[in-house]
């Protein structure tokens, strides 16, 4: 009998373990709530289903529960840590109740909006050999029972809402010659739209479209023509436009009544303009393409044979305002090289309307009133064997942090740094695939007695006039803006991982609180069972880290390392 039970036993083990039954569907995720065309064009108040909550870019929530007379009560609701530390730039979305957030290390997680409760986790293992300059995600896109998702290592991925599982894969680029992606895919027309990264690498920009339901590529645009292309007669003869840059980095924003979608682009391949004479179509711009053929429509060049890494990738908002007694509709862009530009969209052509300084601007002598054109001063144009100084640096007035629009002041948010100068020097260097290709050396520096640094300005969209101003004495400025319907602005990226709550029209500082790294991350607003939460991602890393080293090297012990690790801070009003 023994001897029977002891083969039993061993029968039983050499049998392949049962798999456990799957964890049940939380109720939330069995009610998810389809993300439609309809609800992309006009998301409820309560929900961010974009990067920046609509297509105009405006990262403005119409909720108005928090306002300046409560917000002194702000305190945390939840937090989530999210396992990863480098910069988390992400935007919490939320669709009813359900939150999507992307982090570094090509993750997603999927959190209960009002409780922090993880419903699914999915993490795409990157490749040991990966070239990924900037490890980060700037978010992710919703479309019906989707996610999607645009790993680093150049690959778009499609994952079901519900579950996290992936539903389809697409390879973008190939990552072994340099292209990588940070950037939130864009969905429009049916369309899911992404660009690729690697300007410092010699790669060819692009955006591309595809279909969401089978990741089958529908188009593919490159911003750097090749040869016959409208625009190539700006490049020279020879090879060069297949390494000429203008990457994207940033999500578009989209106009549903003429089906543009507009991109911003990044620096020439390599940095230095000599080695590559001309303008250098569509490096430095904002591009309107045609998002059901993927045409380029339109485009206006900021900086024409751009040489000092000032791209343009930020997108501009869609906002109408009023000029000369007149209603533009407006494209305005708060730009890397210093300059706020009031622009004009149509069905086709991008106009110039008005640009000025925003930031301390040597480089620019004047604009051409007509077209907008900048008349560069030459000493302030480094290049091959030549070394300048120029204001702003290389990092820009602003870099990629977005701004925001509120409607009720009428005022642009801008997250700015003064007082910043870079010397370049240029140098020959030849192309190898995956490798750096700027062919630059920097200097970076501070503008002898400055008192300040990092800013947040707001300017009115119809008079074109700053109206406050607020400096921190001892930090540059990372943080993305958020405007609310309440009357409030709020963003970190400040070295001290305070997060701050300024009143709209006056910029005071009405509520901050401290978390556990500095905030780079895109702050939003929702609203679950009625109640208005703000969210942001807090985790200090990538070029805020590298600015703060640099700072640090100027200024040693004044701008030491921000302690780094990615949480999800979730906030609401408490009791009294």
């Amino acid at each position: 009998m023994r001897i029977v039970a002891l083969l039993f036993i061993a029968a039983l083990a050499a049998q392949p373990p049962v798999p456990a039954p799957p964890a049940p569907m939380p109720p939330i995720l069995r009610t998810y709530k389809p993300v439609t065309p309809e609800r992309l064009k006009q998301p409820e108040d309560g929900d961010w289903l974009t990067v920046r909550r609509t297509y105009d870019g405006w990262g403005y929530s119409p909720l108005d529960q928090i306002t300046p007379a409560n917000v002194a009560r702000l305190q945390p609701a939840w937090v989530f840590s999210t396992g990863v530390t480098n910069g988390h730039e992400a935007p919490p979305m939320v669709n009813n109740g359900v939150m999507f957030v992307a982090t570094p290390a090509n993750q997603v997680l999927a959190i209960d909006a009002k409780t922090g409760g993880l419903l699914w986790r999915y993490r795409r293992p990157l490749p040991e050999d990966v070239i990924l300059l900037h490890g980060t995600s700037r978010g992710v896109a919703l479309y019906r029972d989707k996610v999607l998702f645009a790993a680093g290592e150049s690959v778009l991925v499609a994952l079901d809402a519900a579950t996290g599982k992936e539903v389809w894969t697409a390879t973008v680029a190939d990552n072994k010659q340099g292209y990588y992606m940070s950037v939130a895919p864009l969905v429009a027309d049916g369309k899911v739209m992404v660009g690729a990264s690697g300007g410092e690498l010699g790669v060819r920009g692009f955006v591309a479209a595809y279909d969401p339901d089978t990741g089958k590529q529908v188009w593919k645009t490159y911003m750097v023509p090749a040869p016959g292309e409208p625009g190539s007669e700006t490049w020279p003869n020879g090879d060069q436009w297949k390494t000429g840059g203008a990457s994207v980095w940033v999500t578009g924003a989209y106009d549903p009544e003429t089906n543009l979608a507009f991109w911003g682009t990044g620096n020439g391949g390599p940095w230095m303009g000599d080695q590559r004479p001309g303008d250098n179509l569509y490096t430095s711009s904002t591009v309107a393409l045609d998002v059901a053929t993927g045409s380029i429509k339109g485009h206006f060049q900021y900086d024409p044979n751009e040489s000092w890494d000032w791209d343009e990738v930020s997108p501009p908002i869609l906002v109408d305002y009023q000029r000369n007694g007149r209603t533009v509709k407006g494209l305005i862009n708060v730009a890397r090289d210093g300059y706020l530009w009031f622009l004009e969209r149509t069905s086709g052509t991008i106009n110039f309307v008005q640009g000025m300084p925003y930031v301390k601007q040597n480089v620019f002598k004047s604009l051409d009133p007509k077209t907008g054109r900048p008349d560069i001063d030459p000493a302030r144009q480094p290049g091959t064997g030549k070394e300048a100084e120029f204001c702003p640096s290389h990092w820009g007035g602003k870099n990629w942090p977005p701004i925001a629009f509120s409607p009720k002041t009428r005022m642009i948010y801008i997250p700015a740094n003064e007082n910043l100068c870079t010397k370049i020097l240029g140098r020959p260097i030849t192309y190898t695939a995956g490798r750096n290709f700027t062919g630059a050396t920097t200097t970076f520096m501070m503008v002898p007695g400055a008192d300040h640094i990092g800013e947040v300005q707001a300017w009115n969209v119809d008079t074109g006039k700053r109206m406050w101003t607020h400096t921190f004495p001892s930090s540059a400025n990372w943080g993305p803006m958020l405007a609310t319907g309440g009357g409030l602005v709020f963003s970190g990226g400040t070295n001290d991982r305070l997060f701050r709550a300024f009143d709209a029209s006056s910029g005071e500082v009405l509520w901050e609180f401290p978390t556990n790294s500095g905030i780079i991350g895109q702050p939003s607003s929702f609203m679950v069972d009625g109640k208005q939460y703000v969210a942001v991602q807090s985790g200090w890393g990538i070029d805020a880290r590298g600015m703060q080293g640099s700072l640090n090297r100027i200024s040693p012990g004044n701008f030491p390392d921000v302690p780094e690790g990615g949480a999800v801070w979730v906030f609401a009003i408490g009791s009294r």
